[in-house]
């Protein structure tokens, strides 16, 4: 059993930055390809980001892509989410989650879920 944990959310004025990580236990961290998801009030949780088990791998949202950069660290058992130029339109909770699937944005692929942390960013 896989558990995660997220953390680095908090409240930012758009145009501003937070990096999330997200802290895996409980598996052999390689094994998984990692994702980062988000969901707002009254919305769909939609993926954000994936990496690969080795971290060369990358895929993102369009509505991220240039502004937001995943990578993992397999030593220390954690992915991480560099977050830039946020919009408030990226105000959400977000996840991580681990897959024995590829880095893929379907989260029916994604076993194992943390439980969220949020980002508030203010106009």
């Amino acid at each position: 059993q896989v558990q995660l944990v997220e953390s680095g959310g908090g409240l930012v004025q758009a145009g501003g930055s937070l990096r999330l990580s997200c802290a895996a236990s409980g598996g052999t961290f390689i094994s998984y390809a990692m994702g980062w998801f988000r969901q707002a009030p009254g919305s769909e949780r939609e993926s954000v980001a994936a990496i690969g088990r080795s971290g060369r791998n990358t895929r993102y949202a369009e509505s991220v892509k240039g502004r937001f950069t995943i990578s993992r660290d397999n030593a220390k058992n954690t992915v991480y989410l560099q977050m830039t130029s946020l919009k408030p339109e990226d105000t959400a909770v977000y996840y991580c989650a681990a897959t024995y699937s590829d880095y893929s944005f379907d989260p029916a692929r994604y076993a194992y879920w943390g439980q969220g942390t949020q980002v508030t960013v203010s106009s």
